[in-house]
């Protein structure tokens, strides 16, 4: 099999600190989600998905704590638990026929899904929050490094995220919470440039300068 990606150093080994390249500037300054109806087969093998993982999680994580991992979904896996999550919608107040087949189809837009989990470890030193925003930049990597292998991504959250049902589901402890779900696939169609936020009103050089 060819690899994705190098194998990564033993730990202890130096390595740059920054590592300028042209392709990667341009690679991040084009970023953008695939349109999570427009993404299909192939999608990453379960052997790639490994490779992609290992590589999701080369993120910031404050005195290796490792807080997050992954709930992975691939063939029939999907359709089994899209039938659970049609379940779990059927029993809302107020659902209808077709709440109950959209969450059915909800895992088969992408030939892979991955549930990332948040999952940190209060240990009185470490802030929780710290943790979560780690399990925060894992989901991007993971959109990163799908992407730069020729796959589309998108990082969706919508009611299965916050749903407590779902979470027992999927075997959450209780201090434990879904960051959202990475769908990846070959993108069909391809996305549009959006507008994108306007810099300038949301930096601020401190300290402020006087009105006076």
């Amino acid at each position: 099999m060819t690899k994705l990606f190098p194998d990564p150093p033993p730990a202890g080994i130096p390595l740059l600190a920054a590592r300028p390249a042209n392709a990667v500037r341009s690679f991040l300054a084009l970023r953008k989600s695939a349109n999570k109806l427009f993404l299909s087969e192939p999608g990453p093998t379960p052997d790639e998905l490994q490779e992609l993982l290992t590589i999701a999680v080369r993120v910031p994580d404050h005195r290796k704590m490792a807080p997050w991992r992954f709930i992975t979904f691939q063939g029939d896996a999907r359709a089994h638990f899209g039938k659970e999550l049609a379940h779990i919608a059927g029993r809302k107040p107020g659902a209808e026929q077709r709440d109950i087949l959209e969450a059915a189809g909800l895992p088969l837009r992408a030939p892979t899904v991955v549930a990332v989990v948040s999952s940190p470890t209060d240990d009185g030193r470490t802030p929780v929050w710290e943790q979560e925003l780690s399990a925060g930049a894992l989901c991007y990597n993971l959109l990163l490094a799908a992407n730069a292998c020729g796959w589309g991504g998108v990082w969706l959250s919508e009611w299965i995220t916050f749903s407590p049902e779902v979470d027992a589901l999927l075997g959450l402890r209780e201090t434990e919470r879904l960051a959202g779900f990475i769908y990846i696939g070959t993108a069909t169609a391809q996305p549009q440039e959006r507008i994108r936020p306007d810099l300038p009103g949301l930096v601020t050089a401190w300290p402020a300068k006087s009105a006076g």
